[in-house]
C-alpha cells in the first residue's frame, strides 16, 4: 500500500465560527459537533481567532480510493505507529484516510511504516 507525503505543515485547532474558515483554501478538514468546531488546515491558513490551537503537524494519506469493505487499514497504521511511540491525529474522507503526526516524529513514523512494507511516495 502506498502512503503519500503531504508537503505542508498543519495546524489542528478549535474555532468559534465556521465563517472564520477560508473555504477557498486548498486543503482543510472541518468537524462540527454540538460541542465544538474542529479544523485541520495548512498552518498559514489558520484563522486569526482560535479557541485552542496546536501547530507543528505533518501528514500523509493512503494513496488511491479505499473501498468501504476494506477493514483494518487505519487500525494497522495506527498500531504500527503506536508500537513506535508515535501519536496520530487521523481524518477520513469519502475516498481515503489522512494521518497527521507531530513534525518531530514524521520521519520516524514514515521509517516505521516503510519497515512494515508500506511504500512512501
Amino acid at each position: 500500500m502506498e502512503l503519500k507525503r503531504i508537503a505542508h505543515r498543519f495546524t489542528v485547532c478549535k474555532v468559534p465560527e465556521i465563517s472564520d474558515i477560508d473555504m477557498t483554501a486548498e486543503l482543510f478538514f472541518i468537524g462540527k459537533t454540538d460541542e465544538e468546531i474542529s479544523l485541520v488546515c495548512k498552518t498559514e491558513d489558520t484563522p486569526k481567532e482560535t479557541i485552542e490551537r496546536e501547530d507543528g503537524w505533518k501528514g500523509f494519506r493512503i494513496q488511491g480510493t479505499l473501498d468501504f469493505s476494506l477493514i483494518g487499514i487505519l487500525s494497522n497504521l495506527s498500531g504500527i505507529l503506536a508500537e513506535h511511540q508515535v501519536g496520530i491525529f487521523a481524518v477520513s474522507t469519502y475516498n481515503t484516510d489522512y494521518v497527521f503526526v507531530k513534525e518531530e516524529n514524521f520521519e520516524k513514523a514514515l521509517r516505521a511504516l516503510a519497515s512494515e512494507g508500506y511504500t512512501i511516495v
